[in-house]
């Protein structure tokens, strides 16, 4: 993976109430390359949502770099990241941040009415297995239901990077995630853990990352030191993140895939 999407280069955030100052980012540094799938790990107020936000254009870092591609982040106005949220950045909130008042089909609506190459909202929610119940309210689904919309609405929009508290799927884009859930770090390119907003250490999936640079034709007919990675995954779509037969068209070794954790096929 050489395509670099994101660069940081002592990156720091400093919030300041009166006399309190509290370091949130510490000279984080950091490279991300296209298609990989990065976890944030650490404990509550880490860092890891803030970087999160920051990388999103939600937030503005007090000092250092971070560049998307060619795009220096750190020197955009507001208006300049609420354009680069819009053109390439989709998120998935912990909290889901649905419309209560709109369908599904309606909340993914309204990120593809104003996307430059969308995808239909039924499209996007039958990825995840929802085109049955698209026309439903939030207060109508389940919580699985409600994350679900959420991602259909984060892929609805083909965006280049996925930033992700919590939720995951099976998504063929540059994907940031903060999550607790082992299943989804035994999936992850890296695993960044944070502490006192620096990263501590980093640990790299090497199966995954040689299969990544192979490209998907040689992957999908070589399964040897990939199946448990792989599996991990499928477990994780099995688990209600992404429907089971979007997994198998996506990944078609996985078709009979039984869920167990190392199972694979021979």
């Amino acid at each position: 993976m050489t395509d670099k999407v994101f660069a940081a280069r002592e990156l720091t955030k400093t919030y300041v109430s009166g006399e309190t100052k509290v370091h949130a980012q510490r000279g984080v540094n950091l490279e991300i390359s296209a298609g990989e799938v990065v976890v944030l790990l650490g404990p509550s107020g880490s860092g890891k949502s803030t970087l999160l936000n920051i990388m999103g254009g939600l937030d503005h870092a007090t000092s250092g770099e971070l560049s998307f591609r060619d795009l220096r982040l750190t020197d955009l106005d507001d208006r300049g990241l609420t354009s680069y949220r819009r053109r390439h950045v989709g998120f998935v909130f912990q909290f889901y941040n649905l419309i209560p008042s709109l369908t599904a089909y309606e909340n993914v609506a309204l990120v593809t009415e104003i996307a430059d190459d969308p995808m239909r909202p039924e499209e996007a929610l039958a990825l995840v297995g929802l085109e049955p119940r698209m026309n439903h309210f939030p207060a109508q689904l389940s919580g699985g239901e409600q994350q679900r919309v959420a991602i259909a609405r984060a892929i609805a929009k083909r965006p280049e990077v996925l930033l992700c508290d919590e939720p995951t799927a099976e998504l063929g884009t540059t994907t940031v995630i903060i999550t607790h859930n082992a299943i989804i770090q035994e999936v992850a390119h890296r695993v960044l853990f944070f502490s006192d907003g620096q990263i501590s250490k980093t640990v790299t999936n090497e199966a995954l990352r040689e299969g990544a640079s192979r490209g998907p034709a040689q992957r999908a007919g070589d399964h040897s030191g990939a199946a448990r990675p792989a599996c991990g995954r499928c477990r994780a779509i099995r688990s209600g993140l992404l429907h089971p037969t979007s997994c198998a068209s996506k990944r078609p070794h996985l078709e009979d895939c039984s869920g167990e954790r190392g199972h694979g096929p021979a």
